[in-house]
């Protein structure tokens, strides 16, 4: 897993990422909504799509929806600092059930997400 897709309407957010994911050796492409995520996997797919659920264009339970249906073996990544839905159900919770392979919630430690990407390439390799 070495290419990564981080789709999030806040460019404070992607930059940031960004700069933690490439010190890591990973390579990142950005993206600020999901439709917009979706036309750069099609044009150079991604191992993993890091992605915020509340975003314009295409929310991230879209995202993580068309990116299941068009593209199976992705990993996805769920993150939102989001509260809690009338039903009571948390974003990242549905996010889970719409497909993402893991979460985490806003704010978090950048080795929080580096450790998960290593679970998840371990995962993929089992």
């Amino acid at each position: 897993m070495s290419r990564l897709l981080i789709a999030d309407d806040s460019a404070d957010m992607r930059e940031s990422l960004k700069l933690v994911l490439e010190r890591a050796g990973y390579e990142v492409a950005l993206a600020p909504d999901g439709m917009r995520a979706l036309e750069l996997q099609r044009a150079q797919p991604a191992d993993v799509l890091i992605t915020d659920i509340f975003m314009p264009e295409r929310d991230g339970i879209e995202t993580i929806t068309s990116f299941r249906r068009e593209f199976p073996q992705i990993r996805i990544i769920a993150m939102s600092g989001g509260g809690v839905r009338v039903d009571g159900k948390l974003y990242l919770g549905i996010a889970e059930v719409a497909g993402a392979d893991a979460t985490l919630r806003k704010p978090f430690e950048p080795k929080s997400l580096l450790q998960l990407l290593v679970d998840l390439s371990a995962a993929s390799r089992a």
